[in-house]
Order: C-alpha cells, then structure tokens, then sequence
C-alpha cells in the first residue's frame, strides 16, 4: 500500500512534517490526492497573517472554519483535505490547520493533547485555544469543564496540558478514524489505518489482532492468519493460544 508506506517513511524522520504527515494519513483514504494543491492551500490561507488574533481572524471569521458539531463523527472530519474544502473539523484537525498555517505565517502555535478535547497554544504562552469552537480563549476553569463534559475523570491540573509532538498528534488522528471505521463497520478503512498505526509507537499486538480481522472481514483469511501467526513466538502462552485459535479460525474458511 503505497500511502502506507510513504505515511511511515515520513514518521520514521527525526522530526516528521505534520502537514505532509497529515496529507499521507488522508492518502490512506484517497490514494490519487494530489499532496502539493493541499500545501499550497495552506500556504494561500497564511497570506497576509501576521500574529495569532490575524491567523484566528483569517481561519474562524475570513475562511470559516468551523467545529462540525452537527456529525462529529464524519470520518471526514479526519481527513486534512476533506477539512481545508468543507471547512468542517473535529479539535485535533483544526488544530493541524491553524499550527501549520500558523507556521508559515512565522506565528508558532503548539499542540495541547487535553484528553478529550484538543487545543492549541501559541508557543512560550499559557494563552489556550479552542479552534472547535472559533478559537476561542479558555480559561483554566473552562478547560476543566471541557475536559469533564468529554468524560474525563480524576485529578485536573497542568499535567493534562503540555504542548504535544506532531507524532502523538498523527496518533490520536488514526485512533480516531479507528473508532469511527469499527463504529461503521468499514473494513478497508480499520485496514490502512491500523498499518499506519503500527508506523507510530504505542501500538503492538492488539492492533495486530484487530488488523488480522479486517483483513479476514475482507475475506483475505490466509493473510489474517499469517499476521497472527507472526505474533505467536513472543507472546505469553495464554494469548500464544489465542492467537493460534484465531489463525485456525481464518484460515477454516478456505476449506
């Protein structure tokens, strides 16, 4: 899978390009996107952006970029491309537009990982953003109260606020396609998302096994239980079982 394999050659960069990065995510999707037409959209919407209040005005006001709260979980939502045309997005990709339009425009803006619901910062700041909601200013009361209403639970405080890296960014963007494409029951799509996040770290076996069955709900069996199969050697021997069973199981349906 090309869009794949290009996805984890720019993630294995020391420091991976969030807006090319972002743009071989949606290849996964779309593989005859023409990568450099999104780049120059980004580079014709930081025309003229000057500072932080110019790039909000530009996005949210000029262009209209707006949180999609009326089908939030639209896989289109996900897909830089999809949002730089319906001007549509969830937190974390209008947050990927303002940083990397932010960016060219010299005006360096992070990205807060608040479980939950994502925000940005302009960078050596405490000044936090809501691009969901037309980037609006938020309070640290006000985060607390957006972290509880998404469901968080526990302790609140500057801990769940850091600026985050662009490939933990790329992660929770696959993590939430993954949700979406096993709510829709879209086999082909867990599929380029799952080899994508296996490119990334934090992911192991239970992405193997979830791969393993998108493959075999595509009746690509023998495929699916090759992967399994690869997984058996380094597991404790309760899940080298599983594993085996579930490998039995795809390939029961070549007899």
């Amino acid at each position: 899978m090309d869009a794949v394999r290009r996805f984890a050659e720019l993630v294995s960069q020391p420091d991976p390009p969030l807006d090319r990065a972002a743009l071989a995510l949606a290849e996964g999707a779309d593989p005859e996107l023409d990568v450099e037409h999104w780049l120059a959209e980004l580079d014709r919407l930081a025309l003229g952006v000057t500072d932080v209040a110019g790039l909000l005005h530009r996005l949210f006001v000029v262009e209209r970029f707006a949180g999609n709260t009326g089908s939030y979980y639209d896989p289109r939502n996900s897909l830089l491309p999809h949002v730089l045309t319906r001007r549509l997005g969830i937190p974390i990709t209008l947050a990927v537009v303002c940083m990397e339009v932010g960016r060219r425009a010299g005006v360096r803006l992070e990205g807060v990982g608040m479980p939950g619901h994502f925000l940005v910062r302009p960078v050596g700041s405490d000044v936090l953003l809501d691009v969901f909601a037309g980037g609006t200013e938020l309070s640290p009361a006000a985060c607390e109260s957006r972290f509880r209403e998404s469901g968080g639970t526990g302790p609140f405080g500057p801990h769940l606020l850091e600026a985050t890296t662009s490939r933990a960014i790329l992660v929770r963007m696959l993590e939430n396609l993954r949700l979406v494409f096993r709510t829709l029951r879209r086999p082909v799509g867990i599929e380029w998302v799952l080899r994508m996040r296996l490119a990334l770290p934090g992911a192991g076996l239970a992405e193997q096994m979830e791969l393993a069955r998108a493959l075999g709900s595509q009746a690509r069996w023998l495929e699916g239980a090759r992967i399994l199969d690869a997984q058996v050697p380094g597991a404790q021997p309760g899940v080298a079982r599983r594993l085996a069973t579930e490998a039995r199981s795809l390939r029961a349906h070549l007899n």
